[in-house]
């Protein structure tokens, strides 16, 4: 660990509005929508509510940890094909934690056979369903970023080493995020108990894996560029619901709006790029101290005008925003068609 490492507490690295966008948009279909249109999307509008609900509740107890980590939220992986969406992936001095939320109605058993078992109540009358493991679902979320990175390691000794302690640096955390949920894991393995936890447990069960690392803690350098590393590796991603509700095709875009300009492609993306390379040179640090690329999309996607609208780009607090604000400011002006 370095010695002059500043960072003593949790600080978002990479936030999320994908979510609350997507309800923005629901929203103003809703009130165009009758029938059972209105029905679905209603339907659509109260799980994506359920779903932010959850995850707030998790970055509510992460951000109040006191330990020093870098979170990021709402990460969306493609690689040969596979697909994850990660809620959380959280770097602290000596692991890194895979995080999913689980905001769910009922009760959550888990048997010997470590199958997720959950009842719910109408009228009385309680019902129980099965459900998908979000231990596989975690495992293969795993999977996926050990080969994107094992892949990108070009060094064979490297590749071979990260493979073989990848295991000892990931952790996979399963958050029931519903405080009425009763949790019942008594039945299940050890390997996938361990795994599941109340929101309220979180925190110290991330302080108590770290204590029983026997890995380095980490210098704040390392942990800002695996950080990076993992924002580089997000894929925005679009969901079409015009298409699915107004059109009714069903059908899932990934792709940019074509009349969106991709923010590599712009002068202003050129222009706070320039800035923050010359302002990491005068500084001496690197380029992701001044902002990273998650950060510089968003400022390019949001557009603030104000010291006060800057702050709600991921990152940017107070001392970030009375450093370089007034010159992002400038450059976002110049450019503002």
């Amino acid at each position: 660990m370095g010695l002059f490492d500043k960072l003593n507490g949790p600080l978002i690295y990479k936030d999320s509005d994908d979510a609350k966008n997507q309800l923005e948009v629901l929203n103003g279909l809703h009130d165009k929508a009758s029938g059972e249109t209105n029905r679905l999307i209603a339907q659509d509008m109260r799980l994506l509510e359920y779903g932010i609900k959850g995850e707030e509740n998790v970055l509510f107890e992460l951000m109040n940890s006191f330990m020093p980590m870098l979170v990021l939220r709402d990460l969306h992986l493609q690689y040969e094909g596979l697909s994850a969406q990660i809620d959380f992936l959280v770097v602290t001095r000596k692991l890194t934690f895979l995080i999913e939320c689980k905001n769910m109605f009922g009760d959550i058993e888990v048997n010997s056979a470590g199958d997720f078992i959950r009842t719910l109540e109408f009228d009385g009358k309680k019902k129980k369903e099965g459900i998908y493991s979000p231990i596989t679902q975690n495992k293969r979320h795993l999977e996926l970023l050990k080969a994107i990175r094992r892949d990108s390691i070009s060094n064979a000794i490297i590749r071979l080493a990260f493979e073989r302690f990848f295991d000892d640096n990931y952790k996979s955390i399963i958050v029931m995020a519903n405080p009425r949920t009763v949790l019942d894991v008594s039945k299940a393995d050890k390997g996938i108990r361990d795994q599941i936890i109340r929101n309220d447990q979180l925190v110290a069960y991330i302080k108590e894996m770290t204590v029983k690392s026997k890995n380095e803690a980490s210098s704040d350098k390392i942990m800002y560029e695996q950080a990076e590393r993992f924002a580089n590796l997000h894929k925005p991603l679009y969901r079409d619901y015009t298409s699915k509700y107004l059109i009714g095709t069903g059908h899932e875009s990934t792709r940019v709006p074509e009349t969106i300009k991709k923010p590599d492609e712009s002068q202003l993306f050129n222009d706070l790029k320039e800035y923050r390379l010359v302002k990491s040179r005068e500084e001496g640090v690197k380029a992701y101290f001044i902002f990273n690329n998650s950060q510089l999309d968003e400022l390019i996607l949001r557009m603030p005008d104000s010291l006060e609208s800057l702050k709600e780009v991921s990152g940017f607090g107070e001392v970030k925003a009375g450093k370089y604000g007034s010159d992002i400011l400038a450059i976002l002006s110049r450019n503002r068609s």
